[in-house]
């Protein structure tokens, strides 16, 4: 059983730097590929001017690919951003990358089953992501620990003081045969929370997570939740949107109390061939100093940075423009995976 002691930290703590992978051709991203690079460079550039980078890139040639749009997306130094060589299938760190646990000196690097959401992808060389990482020395001296349980990182939110937030739709589609009861104990055990809240409720169309918690409701500092709410009583997400906010306003804290509702605003339905596009707001960033909001060059962009800047107050507002990634289903927040302060060689 994990030691009491390590918890997982929230996200508007100190981090040591932010992971990510860079897309190539040999990825989905094959036939999109320059728009998602610009996005990718850009999202670089605006994480490199807070703190550290690690961009995974599959060999020499994607390097020296990523350092060219890098440093013209930079308009300061980038000295801050170090490439490992590693393969990967994907470029979804959230889900892949090392959900990290610290009990204030030590730190441990928990490694869960990573199955390509529930089988619908390739996974192999993700799954064996982190064990990379660990191999090429990257941390300083964390514990790599392990889990042969299936979860993703996009799948779980943490206040950082005992209280991880999910969705029933997502873990149940994982382990249809687990109880709620036992999930929540593993749950618990070993991201060292106190409590596992659920939410029965919230999906958004074009997601093919299963209702991933970090495109529908996030925590935030001072007894806060973030959430993307659906104003347009014609859309199809209105009534599930609306009931998740009927139970996030159910919600109590560990101190009995309710939690403050930060309601995001609905971008216009976004298609691609008549696909519909999963462009939530709640998909956001938070690095040291700033909170990086996705942009999706809809009217409802600045009322969405304006909401989730007043949640995070004192941090810098950066928008990134994000309609290349939602093509394939994710935002920034499902490119990157935060690493808390320390943890980093």
């Amino acid at each position: 059983m994990i030691s009491p002691a390590f918890r997982l930290p929230a996200e508007w703590e100190p981090q040591a730097g932010v992971l990510l992978a860079w897309p190539h051709a040999n990825t989905d991203w094959a036939a999109r590929l320059a728009a998602v690079e610009s996005t990718c460079a850009a999202l670089i550039a605006a994480i490199a001017r807070h703190e550290p980078v690690v961009v995974c890139v599959a060999d020499a040639g994607v390097r020296a690919r990523a350092e060219q749009l890098i440093d013209a997306a930079c308009s300061g130094p980038t000295s801050k951003i170090q490439f490992v060589e590693i393969e990967y299938d994907d470029t979804w760190l959230r889900d892949s990358g090392p959900i990290t646990l610290t009990d204030g000196a030590k730190f441990r690097l928990t490694d869960f089953r990573f199955t390509g959401w529930g089988g619908k992808f390739s996974a192999r060389r993700d799954d064996c992501l982190i064990g990379g990482l660990v191999a090429r020395d990257l941390f300083a001296g964390a514990e790599h620990q392990r889990v042969d349980w299936a979860l993703e990182g996009g799948a779980i939110e943490s206040d950082g003081r005992g209280t991880i937030l999910t969705t029933w739709r997502c873990l149940h589609q994982r382990h249809p045969e687990q109880s709620r009861e036992e999930m929540t104990h593993l749950l618990c055990e070993k991201l060292g929370a106190q409590r596992v809240l659920w939410l029965e409720h919230g999906y958004l169309q074009g997601d093919d997570t299963d209702a991933h918690i970090d495109t529908l409701a996030r925590f935030a500092p001072d007894d806060a939740i973030i959430y993307q709410a659906c104003d347009d009583a014609t859309d199809a997400h209105h009534g599930e949107l609306t009931r998740m906010g009927d139970e996030l306003a159910a919600l109590r804290t560990l101190d009995g109390k309710p939690y403050q509702l930060h309601a995001l605003p609905w971008a216009t339905p976004i298609l691609d061939d008549g696909r519909r596009l999963a462009a939530s707001y709640a998909n956001y960033l938070v690095v040291n100093g700033a909170v990086l909001v996705p942009a999706y060059g809809d009217a409802a962009d600045a009322e969405a940075a304006r909401v989730i800047g007043a949640a995070h107050p004192g941090r810098q507002v950066i928008p990134v423009p994000c309609r290349p990634l939602i093509w394939q289903n994710g935002s920034l927040h499902c490119m990157t995976m935060q690493l808390p302060r320390g943890v980093l060689k």
